[in-house]
């Protein structure tokens, strides 16, 4: 834009034009229904998440501390168990159908 075509009556935050920030992102989908659409996640799968990123986290410090053998063989052991618990509550909805937590039924909002 060049200085010299900026008319006397330019502004430049207009507010008559401004869109809301969620319409910019509907105005762009092609369905509409991608940006309202929702999952349901079971308790227990959010468990396996933090299961599994907490054991990964203690496996990598007690692997740091190798060097010291106290420390370092507790927190693999417990990492290991952790993680392994994380993988169970993880899968444990989709072997087990009827577990505590798990959506059986379709629930319309209508």
């Amino acid at each position: 834009m060049q200085i010299s075509k900026i008319g006397p009556n330019f502004t430049a935050n207009s507010n008559n034009n401004r869109k809301d920030y969620l319409s910019m992102f509907h105005e762009k989908t092609k369905n509409s229904a991608d940006m309202t659409d929702t999952i349901v996640v079971p308790r227990t799968i959010f468990k396996g998440y933090l299961g599994i990123m907490t054991g990964t986290t203690l496996i990598t410090i007690g692997s740091l501390l190798n060097k010291h053998p106290k420390l370092s063989k507790p927190l693999n052991i417990i990492g290991a168990l952790t993680s392994l618990y994380g993988t169970w509550a993880f899968v444990r909805p989709f072997i087990i159908k009827d577990a505590k937590g798990v959506e059986t039924t379709k629930q319309n909002n209508n």
